[in-house]
This record gives structure tokens, sequence and C-alpha cells, in this order.
């Protein structure tokens, strides 16, 4: 029989509540008080897409490791929903621990026996000591904070600390609080003892800071110089916007006057948001919105606007599961063909793929760089789980020396010197012409913008050669775009192998996870984060120098390897699938396993048919 699991500074605790019974603050408390005794964590929030009464989750990875992905599995399950119990209960690893409200008795075969059993009578407890059913609610959330405090080894005078931060606007309940931090304290203290997992203090946290993807690239936003922000609310995009909205307040106000240097529109639709964004950026205004897949769906008229037009345009596209409403809070990585190639005829556009808040903030701002000086949509593939769950990351870097790249911009300079203007006319070769801004010039520069074929004055032609001819030229563009999006980071294993594996996004922290463990087992593969689209020729390298690649995505349809079949012509035998799409966040084990498996088969026509 397995004994019960010991571990210090390296474990997983679950939480299993109800949506709306104000377990989240308590949550979030349980998560910060970790951080401030110097241990790392990673917290993901599981929930559902009504207002109440559905089952959510709420997992914490704790990792004196580093290891910020999910790792899978449960050690400590904190029980509160009998809606749940069943599935809540399975999850727990063997020798892990299950926390329970025992006001009520339960069976014995409600259990298992291969876990440890914790009851505290939280209700009880609760009843007990307040009258008020409001406070009740509240209240019990917070005793059972407190019995965890000690079965955890969480310092208490660091709980406290936060309780009195976060009432530090209503000061007259942070004495109620923490009494109720102590009843659970002190029944665990008097009746239990501390579980085989302990939190000690240490010193992992370091300057790093707690903050999601979509405040991230919000601020990302702001240092690129957006000025304009048109959107339309859907989850889970939407904080993104909110987010905006905040900095602009504190930035992007005039310090003499007052008068605010941006405008933000909450637009009747996804439509009409992507309508105003382009308008925006052909008057010269850096603008984008935010969105998700369902949104994307809807503007596909205007980004085809944006690419044939060449008009710079920014989307932030915080993916969910789809398709249709799909599940509307979970993740996947389920847009990056539909943004590839998004609207009707020969369409490419530019993706750019961050792994975390950090990237979020720095590809937030490099987007607008880019948008300009390809004078074209480029997309920035967020998804759920890194847009609205907490990453502990390096704090955000800014170069105060950088200036903002508008690319080829004619100036009234230019125009009064003869400059010969053709708005999509190629005059280096890198396949993108100069445009003007309006009021440039009095009287030259002026140009039709059409979504209509045009030949490079910007008259209007549908000769076939003249369409093909500024074809052509797009093509040529989305080949420099090659040289200017980031280029993947490559990760040598330990020992020469012939087994790669290529991933994007928020799986890179599960994935640093499973290399590590593939190499405790004397497996090798040299890993390949992509970051954007169109693929850097490195790419495609790694690709030829590795017999079996796998590539590991967050979808069903295995988006990222039609992408790379599609544009680099590379036998699809050599692409084996590895993939994740039932809405909760990639784990580390199921990475190593599958790629395990990989490596371990013969053939490797069944191998590429794996984890479908």
């Amino acid at each position: 029989m397995t004994g019960p699991t010991r571990a210090v500074n390296d474990f997983v605790v679950k939480f299993a509540n109800v949506n709306g019974s104000g377990s989240a603050s308590a949550n979030g408390l349980f998560v910060k008080a970790i951080l401030r005794m110097g241990v790392a964590v990673a917290a993901r929030n599981i929930f559902p897409s009504n207002i109440q009464g559905l089952p959510t989750w709420y997992e914490i990875r704790v990792s004196g490791h580093g290891w910020l992905g999910r790792r899978g599995g449960v050690d400590l399950m904190v029980a509160m929903n009998p809606q749940t119990w069943d599935r809540d209960v399975a999850e727990i690893d063997p020798g892990g621990y299950l926390f329970y409200d025992s006001t009520k008795p339960m069976p014995p075969s409600r259990f298992r026996d291969d876990i440890t059993v914790v009851g505290v009578p939280l209700t009880a407890l609760c009843n007990a000591a307040y009258v008020e059913p409001s406070k009740r609610k509240v209240m019990k959330n917070i005793i059972c904070l407190g019995a965890l405090t000690f079965l955890l080894g969480i310092e208490q005078e660091v709980v406290e600390s936060l309780l009195a931060e976060a009432y530090a606007s209503k000061p007259a309940m942070i004495p109620a609080n923490i009494e109720a931090l102590h009843i659970g304290f002190d029944h665990a203290k008097q009746t239990l003892q501390p579980l085989g997992l302990q939190l000690e203090r240490a010193n992992a946290v370091g300057d790093r800071i707690f903050v999601d993807g979509n405040t991230a690239a919000a601020l990302g936003a702001v240092y690129g110089g957006a000025t304009v922000c048109a959107w339309y609310p859907i989850t889970p995009s939407t904080s993104l916007a909110e987010a905006f909205t905040d900095y602009c307040g504190k930035l992007r106000h005039d310090p003499e006057t007052g008068q605010a240097r941006y405008a933000i529109v909450q637009a009747e639709d996804e439509i009409a948001s992507i309508g105003m964004v382009v308008g925006a950026g052909w008057n010269g205004a850096r603008a984008f919105t935010c969105t998700s897949g369902p949104g994307v769906s809807l503007m596909q008229e205007f980004i085809g606007l944006s690419y044939f037009a060449e008009i710079p345009a920014v989307i932030f596209d915080v993916q969910r599961g789809g398709p249709s409403t799909g599940m509307p809070t979970r993740t996947q990585q389920s847009d990056i063909l539909s943004a590839a190639y998004a609207s009707h005829g020969d369409t490419k556009h530019v993706l750019l793929l961050p792994e975390g808040p950090g990237e979020c903030f720095e590809m937030g701002a490099q987007a607008f760089d880019l948008a300009d000086r390809l004078q074209t949509m480029v997309f920035v593939m967020l998804d759920l789980d890194m847009g609205m769950n907490e990453w502990l990351v390096e704090p955000f870097r800014w170069d105060d020396s950088r200036r903002l790249d508008h690319g080829k911009v004619m100036t009234a300079e230019m125009l009064e010197a003869g400059a010969d203007f053709g708005r999509y006319k190629d005059v280096d070769g890198d396949g993108i012409p100069f445009r003007t801004l309006p009021a440039t010039h009095p009287s030259k520069g002026a140009y039709f913008t059409r979504g209509t074929s045009r030949d490079p004055y910007a008259r209007y032609s549908e000769e076939g050669s003249v369409y093909v001819d500024n074809m052509e030229r797009l093509l040529r563009k989305f080949e420099t775009a090659r040289t200017l999006v980031p280029a993947p980071i490559l990760r040598r294993a330990p020992k020469q192998t012939s087994f790669g594996v290529i991933y994007y996004g928020s799986t890179s922290p599960a994935m640093d996870e499973a290399l590590a463990g593939l190499e405790s087992q004397g497996l090798n593969v040299d890993a390949l984060r992509v970051r954007a689209f169109p693929f850097p020729g490195e790419v495609f390298d790694f690709i030829a120098h590795h017999e079996l690649v796998f590539v590991v995505e967050q979808n069903r349809d295995a988006q990222l390897r039609t992408l790379l079949i599609n544009e680099g012509g590379v036998d699809p035998a050599r692409l084996v699938k590895v993939l994740n799409y039932d809405g909760s966040p990639i784990t580390a084990r199921f990475i190593q396993s599958e790629l395990a498996r990989g490596m371990g088969a013969v053939d490797a026509l069944a191998a590429g048919e794996m984890a479908q």
C-alpha cells in the first residue's frame, strides 16, 4: 500500500468549489502567502461560463524547482463541491491527501484506501461563530484557509498581513477575517497533525512579478505607442481592453492640461470594432482590437481589407475552446490557422506567439512596429491560460532609447523634392511600398485606398498581369516579414539525438519540465519553441536535421503542424502530432509520456497517430 506523500515545496493543491461561493478571494490569498514565503508557485483557474452554481477548480503548483506549468495529478484535493466529489477524489495521486468539510458524516465508501483523509467541520465552526448568512458564506472560506495554513506550514503572520492589505480600504473587516483565520488554524492545530506536504521559507521568487498575460499585453500596447482601442466584450479578452483603459488613464494624459491622448471605444459588435481600428490605422494612429476566435470569424472582411489595402493594425487574439461558442472559459490554441490565412482569397498574416506574460508585454509592443513597418495586420496570439491566469515572470524591461518604427512614410519634404510616389510601388525589392498620411502635403501624395485590384500608383485595374504583380509583391513583403519577426528559441539535448520537438505559446512551462523528465529517463530530444509566423528559416533547418519531430499543441487538428507542412513542404510522416484539447492547460506528465512513447515507437506512422 502506498504511504502518505511527503514533499517540501513541491506538490500540487487543487480546490474544488462551486462558482459564486466566494472562494476566489481565499484561493488568491493562499497563493500569495506561498509567494510571500519565497516559494515559486503557478496558479490556474478553471471556471465555468455561467455566473454561479457550476463547478469551478483552482489548481496551484508549488515548485521549489521552479516549474511553472501544470504537472498533472493532484497531491492535495480541497473538495468543497459535492457535485464533483467522485471526480475530484479520483484525481488524487496515490499517497495524496483529501481535505473536506466533515460537518456531515461521509460513508467510508466515498473515500479511497490509498489516500489520507483530513476532515475539518468547516460549516459547524462557521455556524457556531457567525449568525448572518452572508458572513457565514464568506468566513467559511477564511476558516478553511486557516486550517490549511496549519496543515501545510504556511506562516500565519504572512496570511494576516495579506488580509490587512486586502481590506485596507475597509479596515473594519480586518479583525473579523483574522478571527476567522484563527478559528480554522486553532481547530486544526488542536485536532490534526501537519500533512506530509510542507512549505518552508525559501528565496526562489526574487524580484519576479505575478501577472496575467492580458494585463501584460495591454501595458505592451501602451509602450508600443497604441493610441486607439476599439473592442467588443468577449471572454477571455475583455480584461485586456480594461487593463489598457486603466493604463491609459495613468500614463496617457497630458501632464499640463490633463487631456486624454488616446481613444477607447466599446463598439456595438466585433465588425464595428475592427472597422474603427482599420480606419484609425489608415489615418496614422497605432490601433488595435482584442477578441477571441468568434470575433476573428466576424472580422474576416476587414482583415482582408487591411491585408490588401496595406493598412497597419493589430489584433490580440486570446484563444479559447471552439468552434462556435465552444467552451468560452477553457483554453486552446485553436485559432492559428484561421488567423494565419484570415479572410477570403490569398492572404497570409503575421502571427506573434508569446509564451507567457513576459513576451505578451514584449510582443504587445513589437506588434505595432511590425504592423507599421509591414503595413499590414499583425496578430498577437495569446490564449486563456496565459491571458487570464497570473504567471510568475521576470519584471518587464524597456529600453528608454527605443524609438517607434513607423516604416516607409513619405514626408512632405520628400514629395516637395520630387519623389516618385506610387502607393503600391515596390521601390527596393522588399515588397513594402511608401505610404503617406492624411494632410501630409496640400497637393501631392494623395491616393485612393482600394480594396479592389489596382496598379502601383493606386489606379483601378483588373488586368491580370497587374493583379499578379501586386499579389507577388505582397508575397515578397511576407518574405521580408520572415526576417523581422522573433526568431525561434532552440534548446539542445545533452546528447546528440535524431528526435526533435516543436511547440509554442503557453505549452512552454509544461514543456520545460517534460524535457527535464525525459532527460532523467535517459531520453534526449532537441526542442524548438516557435515564436512567430511566417516561420524563419531556422524552423525548417531544425526539421531537416531530425529524423522525427514531435509537434505539441493544444488543438484537435494539429494546426501548427498543418502550417509547417503547407509553408515548408515538409513530409507529413516526419512530423508527429501530440495534441491536448480538452480545454485544460497541457501538463508536463502528458507531454513526457507521449514523447517517451513516440521515441520508443518502431513504426513512425503509428507514432504519428498518437494522442488523437
